[in-house]
């Protein structure tokens, strides 16, 4: 449709181009109409135009004022010009949420509704006055200590409820409206981390993508996700995956002479170049296709669209392009797309999500059963005593006063469902992921979807990279073998003859990214920087150590007039150039895996710089004798060679072409292992985590790296393999895998070299599949190269690398690494583990309030008639025990000591024993504080009784007290919860908590306000200071009471709920509900749970409908800057609408390129992660 439209209004633009020649209506030599239709052509078309109109590419550049080899001035009134002309490279953002629509929308609560109707009633009957002779013909039902004061308030108690509502409801407003500009704030971050490569002013620099503009020259390469629609100025083996846009998942090959259009959204799947830039923001070919889908709506057009209503609770910042997800232009059948997205994604949810969403569903039915049972009970029991007992005549005049008693009841009854409900445990996960997300930014870790956090929590296997995550990725040659001798140091200048010498130097300079350098240190006295990918970086110190000029080769033969490039790629596992000689010959320069570029070579240079034969059996004795002893020092092999080709030959056919090479060297290269990681490791296994290590490097380099840093432990029993042996132990007869054989092989393995993407999929795939062992694996990945991609998308956490990763890798990665570094993922681990602790302990806490308040009130509204825990009051009680609490309890600082226990896992119980028994426990104690002061607290405190009071009777010392102590309980049981391991010293670190200290003495200081002053409206009457004290103690009984609880050992529950639920195995979790099932049954059980809900239930729990609130706030992380895992929910940025590339993960070899060790900042064509 957006071509359509396109093509039909190019016909005026491409006559105004005929005849003006240089767009008179822009101070540029075209317009955006222009430029628009000239990239809405393809291929040879475009080729065409391009030439007919623009004289070519350094037409287009005249008339853009750009220069395809120096850029852009970079002035700031020539961008301001751009600007104004050409447009900014953003979509304009929608408008967020207004704070009153979020009242609107909290206010949609049904059980806010309940209760607003039910206030509004009773507020209605209490204005209407009862006469003296209805009061005397109805009898008992109105009759008791209230006078006509007293009547006349009854009005108060429906205001209170009013007012507590609406108190309710600006919290949880100002709770969403928070998080839309926290999750804004997250967003400009991660913004800020995505930049691109151009020329201005001859100089490369990253500028931040939302500043690219019309006519700047920008360097792609090899993973880069292109940000704005250009034309190729010069490329080498480009190649591009246009699915997003064409809906082909074949790679389209790009060439200055062919097809030189590239598109906002594509991914450069192989190859470098050059690209002008044409076209930005929503002049972008997939910017009009945002234009048809409404980008740059507000936020209240928004919502009047159906299926995207949902959409404007992420984050409304300014976005750069994304991926479009298939299906997202299709705009009528939006809904069923999503929902059907919603379950074929993977990880759609995590472990904790999943637990807590069962969890949900059995506390809601519970509560509603509960609640229906005790408005029943009320009715029945009014009706027996009013028309049974006391035999009374039903009577019209007394309609009202039975509906006030209904009334009454209903309100009852809709308190213990609020009260059944744990509705503050949505907003404690959001506030400990949200919490924990901003804390991990100072530790290295730039979290893109907040799930990842707690998931990381309970990994088990963490599946590594070996550069620049376990080493330091700072690379160096420290060992060669050139012109026939060995050298453990390197050699001087004069050792090298000079023609070895001018080979080895125009093969490593030329054969290499010409954006990657070596620049002076920023300090004197420093390293110099490496700017690029390091393996080249290495080879280029090695000449800078040779006193060879390495830009002086450059110049000689710039990037534009290379013959042909082979770039590197997981296949090739090298990289060949090909530069034409004056003399005509063709020299192919080549460098890669020593093992594999030894193979193609027949010659090598000897002392005297002759080409010697190279033998089957000499290059075995290299094989073993250099490459081998370098390997097992460590060191990474680099094989660089030469051919010479005095004929053109079939350059397509490159089997033929990189073949019969003359080697000029072997080289070592080192890259050491951080500082800090054999410490992390030894972390991770002492906290149950096996780490593995997946790299792209021979066997023998990746064991020695494994034994530096603890990967492997001397005296285990571990397996190091490389990629073929891999996939013969797990492949069958027929080549295919089988679960079996895998679950004999990844238990022992530790080390997997030469791996491909393929292997990596295979082993995450394989580990997370796996039923081998007493639990469910969780697996977290770390990757950089793009084919790295489905492994990310796969593992349960996927970490892509922030400096050396690719586009296509952050974008399925879960967390970034913005240091790259391992133990970076240990800071995740411990900050994983705190949020699950941080929910654990609220849950614990909100249950045991939870537990006492329904049975409070459903056992006081069954015998006396009435809730002894007021409606307002439990308003209260849930906003204090919610919002503050959970914020309270899901700030907790993490500790060292997360890390000295074992993971939860995949299957175990978020109860815990431990956690049920406190959980039981003190629930006991409050029952029978609270119970005792019920039924004898009028005797023990010598006050009226507050039972079986009439209608609009005024507030009683006696429940006062009940109230009060019940809130000072849970003050006193806030403190127990911050231990859920059975830990005596609940005070531990309390003190560096300062959320937590300030809440708990706020609440106490308001608690003090509502019992004194609070009077009607809180059905409160002023407690004397004996009381208080009494109230006090009792509450700090919970720390005393708390200490006797954890004496009991554990397995005494064990054996009471194997007394309750009959004969079980000795490893079963009886208490649990989820079971020991598979994972699929689990996700089934869950999705079917949540249809179940939304044919009606839901509508009953209040919590339910935050849980579905709040789990899109958790997974508003999924769709921010590069999520192609879930479908976006709005249209304010171009790449929520482009897909992933496609990967066809066939066994039997990989289908795209990769590298598995890529420096992002380099040329991927160039890349010797190896």
């Amino acid at each position: 449709m957006a071509m359509m439209d396109g093509n039909t209004a190019c016909e005026p633009v491409q006559r105004t181009v005929r005849s003006s020649g240089n767009g008179a209506d822009s101070p540029f030599g075209c317009s955006t109409k222009d430029l628009r239709c000239l990239m809405e052509l393809r291929g040879g078309e475009g080729l065409q135009r391009l030439n007919e109109y623009y004289g070519g590419i350094h037409g287009l550049c005249e008339r853009l004022k750009t220069s395809p080899t120096e850029g852009l001035s970079g002035s700031m009134a020539d961008m301001e010009k751009r600007l104004q002309t050409f447009g900014r490279n953003t979509i304009p953002p929608q408008k967020p949420k207004a704070f009153l629509r979020l009242v609107w929308e909290a206010l949609q609560d049904v059980t806010l509704i309940i209760l607003e109707v039910a206030a509004l009633v009773s507020l209605g009957l209490s204005l209407y006055p009862t006469p003296k002779d209805i009061q005397a013909d109805c009898g008992e039902a109105v009759s008791g200590a209230e006078d006509e004061g007293e009547s006349k308030a009854g009005w108060i108690e429906g205001t209170a409820i009013f007012l507590s509502v609406a108190v309710v409801v600006l919290v949880t407003a100002f709770n969403d409206w928070s998080k839309e500009r926290q999750f804004q704030g997250l967003q400009r971050r991660i913004e800020q981390e995505h930049r691109f490569t151009v020329l201005r002013a001859c100089c490369t620099v990253q500028v931040p993508i939302n500043d690219l503009v019309v006519g700047d020259v920008a360097q792609i390469k090899y993973g880069d996700l292109i940000p704005a629609d250009g034309i190729l100025i010069q490329g080498n083996d480009i190649k591009v995956d246009e699915s997003s846009l064409t809906g082909e998942s074949d790679h389209v090959r790009k060439d200055s002479d062919q097809d030189p259009m590239l598109l906002a959204g594509t991914h450069v799947m192989e190859g470098s170049g050059r690209m002008v830039v044409t076209a930005v923001g929503i002049h972008s070919q997939t910017g009009i296709i945002l234009t048809l889908l409404g980008a740059g709506d507000t936020g209240d057009q928004q919502s009047n669209t159906k299926g995207k209503k949902e959409g404007s609770e992420q984050d409304q910042g300014t976005m750069e392009l994304r991926p479009l997800q298939e299906g997202d232009g299709d705009v009528q059948d939006e809904p069923i797309n999503k929902k059907k997205k919603t379950y074929n994604t993977k990880k759609e949810k995590s472990v904790l999500q999943g637990k807590l969403t069962k969890l949900a569903i059995l506390i809601g039915k519970i509560g509603l059963a509960i609640s229906a049972m005790t408005v029943f009970i009320l009715i029945l029991y009014f009706i027996i005593d009013t028309f049974g007992v006391k035999r009374k005549p039903w009577q019209a005049k007394c309609i009202p006063v039975y509906v006030q008693y209904l009334v009454k009841f209903f309100i009852i009854g809709v308190t213990v469902l609020v009260v059944a409900v744990p509705e503050g445990l949505p907003l404690a996960v959001t506030i400990a992921l949200a919490y924990s997300v901003k804390k991990m930014m100072k530790d290295n870790n730039l979290v893109r979807h907040l799930d990842a956090c707690e998931t990381m929590g309970n990994a088990t296997t963490i599946c590594s990279d070996k550069t620049g995550t376990l080493t330091t990725n700072r690379m160096t040659v420290v060992q060669a073998h050139v012109a026939g001798q060995h050298h453990q140091a390197l050699p001087p200048r004069d050792v090298i003859p000079p023609e070895t010498l001018d080979l080895l130097a125009m093969g490593i300079a030329i054969n290499s990214s010409y954006t990657t350098k070596i620049l002076p240190a920023e300090k004197e006295g420093g390293l110099p920087r490496q700017v690029g990918n390091k393996t080249e970086c290495a080879l280029l110190g090695l000449l800078v150590y040779l006193d060879c000029d390495y830009q002086a080769l450059r110049h000689a033969s710039p990037e534009g007039c290379l013959h042909k490039v082979y770039t590197f790629n997981s296949v090739r596992k090298s990289m060949s150039t090909v530069v034409r000689l004056p003399n005509g010959v063709f020299r192919l320069h080549s460098k890669g895996a020593s093992e594999i570029l030894l193979k193609k070579c027949s010659h090598i240079l000897a002392a005297g710089s002759e080409a010697q034969p190279l033998h089957p059996s000499d290059r075995e004795q290299l094989l073993h004798g250099v490459v081998e002893t370098m390997a097992s020092d460590g060191l990474r092999t680099i094989c660089l060679a030469y051919r010479d080709l005095q004929e053109e030959p079939d350059w397509e056919d490159e089997s033929t072409v990189v073949a019969d090479l003359t080697c000029i060297a072997i080289v070592g290269i080192e890259d050491p292992v951080r500082p800090e990681v054999p410490d992390a490791i030894l972390k991770c296994q002492r906290a149950g985590i096996t780490v593995r290590m997946v790299t792209g490097d021979n066997i023998d380099t990746a064991r020695a790296i494994a034994t530096k840093s603890r990967v492997l432990e001397p005296g285990h029993d571990f397996l190091c393999l490389e990629s073929k042996d891999f996939n013969r132990r797990i492949r069958n007869d027929g080549g295919e895998i089988e679960q079996e054989r895998l679950d004999k092989v990844w238990p022992k393995l530790r080390v997997l070299a030469r791996s491909s993407p393929t292997d990596k999929h295979t082993l995450v795939k394989g580990i997370i599949d796996s039923k081998h062992g007493n639990q469910r694996q969780v697996v977290a990945v770390t990757g950089d190269g793009t084919n790295d991609a489905p492994a990310l998308k796969k593992a349960d956490v996927g970490f892509a690398m922030g400096i050396a990763g690719t586009d296509v890798a952050k974008e399925a990665s879960d967390i970034i690494l913005t240091d790259d570094n391992f133990n970076s993922i240990v800071k995740a681990v411990m900050w994983g583990r705190n949020v699950y602790d941080s929910i654990s302990k609220f849950l614990q806490f909100q249950l045991t309030v939870n537990v006492v308040a329904v049975i409070v009130a459903f056992t006081g509204a069954c015998i006396t008639q009435d809730s002894p825990l007021k409606a307002v009051q439990m308003l209260w009680v849930n906003l204090i025990m919610d919002t503050l609490a959970s914020l309270a309890l899901a700030t907790e600082p993490p500790t060292e000591a997360l890390l000295q226990r074992q993971p939860y896992g995949r299957t175990k119980p978020l109860l815990s024993h431990t956690m049920l028994k406190n959980i039981i426990g003190h629930a006991f104690y409050q029952l029978i504080i609270i119970f005792t002061l019920l039924f004898c607290g009028e005797i023990l405190l010598d006050v009226d009784s507050g039972r079986k009071a009439p209608l609009h009777a005024s507030p009683s010392e006696h429940y006062t007290v009940i109230f009060n102590t019940f809130v000072l309980m849970q003050l006193f049981n806030e403190v127990n919860a911050r231990k859920i391991h059975g830990e005596r010293n609940v005070f531990e670190g309390i003190f560096h908590n300062p959320i937590f200290c300030s809440i708990v003495l706020g609440t106490f200081f308001i608690q003090v306000l509502i019992v004194q002053f609070g009077g009607k409206p809180f059905s409160c009457q002023s407690l004397s200071l004996d009381h208080w004290l009494w109230c006090i103690f009792l509450g700090f009984g919970e720390l005393l009471w708390g200490q006797a609880i954890a004496s009991v050992p554990n397995h005494w529950l064990t054996c009471f709920t194997k007394m309750k639920k009959g004969r079980r195995t000795a490893g079963e979790d009886v208490w649990d509900e989820y079971h020991y099932e598979r994972e699929e049954e689990e996700e089934e059980e869950i999705d079917m749970a949540e249809q179940e809900m939304r044919k009606g239930q839901v509508l009953w729990f209040r919590s339910m409908t935050r849980v579905q609130t709040q789990m899109h706030v958790v997974k508003a992380f999924r769709s921010p800057l590069f999520d192609g895992i879930q479908t976006p929910e709005r249209t304010s940025s171009i790449h929520e609408f482009l897909p992933q590339p496609s990967y066809s993960m066939m066994d039997s070899c990989p289908q795209l390129p990769t590298s598995s060790n890529l420096n992002g900042n380099a040329n991927a064509s160039n890349s010797m992660s190896l």
